[in-house]
């Protein structure tokens, strides 16, 4: 299903439905500030694993990502201390993966890795998602290294790929072709290990 969503003023309507998929354990493609991604409730195992078999990838051993909604919904889930606080603070909502210590709250999936990315994108889907979820999404590109951009940043190509391996695709118009940039906070010193769209302000 391919349902149109502006992000300026998202309609709640469809809003609605794209919230209840996730709350029933479904994958849907959403956009972001940066590309394109598939997400699902990062709190439901069976989905994050429904997730990670799509992509590929050992739930156990991947590196995993989760959207928050903000600064203090990412304290939920992960330990920040406060010197990156100040500097998430300076970056969100924006597009920047931080890479920080899980908190007790994720479920034990996540605690094998012992740290997980998190995202606040600027955008009102994303967040608007959150929000109405209650909960963070897991999220993965949709854009596998070798693809063309065209099928990651055009909605109805990404609708053709995936609209029978997902419940749901948002079209926001044509997504971005750069990625998050990525930070790593793990120790509290701040290393940046891909450099992507966010400039980071320390």
């Amino acid at each position: 299903m391919l349902t149109k969503i502006y992000a300026e003023n998202p309609n709640e309507r469809e809003m609605g439905k794209a919230i209840r998929l996730l709350q029933e354990g479904e994958l849907i493609v959403y956009p972001t500030d940066t590309l394109y991604a598939i997400g699902c409730d990062a709190l439901n195992v069976r989905a994050v694993e429904k997730l990670c078999a799509l992509k590929g990838l050992n739930p156990l051993k991947a590196d995993l990502s989760i959207v928050c909604y903000d600064l203090s919904n990412i304290s939920e889930y992960a330990q920040v201390s406060n010197g990156v606080f100040k500097v998430l603070k300076k970056n969100l909502p924006g597009p920047f993966t931080f890479i920080l210590p899980t908190s007790s709250r994720l479920p034990k999936l996540y605690k094998n890795k012992k740290e997980v990315g998190i995202r606040v994108p600027d955008n009102n889907i994303a967040r608007g998602l959150v929000a109405g979820l209650g909960n963070p999404i897991l999220s993965m590109s949709v854009r596998d290294d070798e693809e063309q951009a065209e099928y990651t940043t055009d909605p109805e190509l990404i609708h053709e790929k995936y609209n029978k391996k997902v419940a749901l695709v948002i079209d926001a118009g044509f997504g971005g072709d750069v990625p998050s940039t990525v930070v790593n906070c793990v120790d509290d010193e701040l290393e940046v290990i891909r450099e992507g769209k966010g400039i980071l302000k320390i």
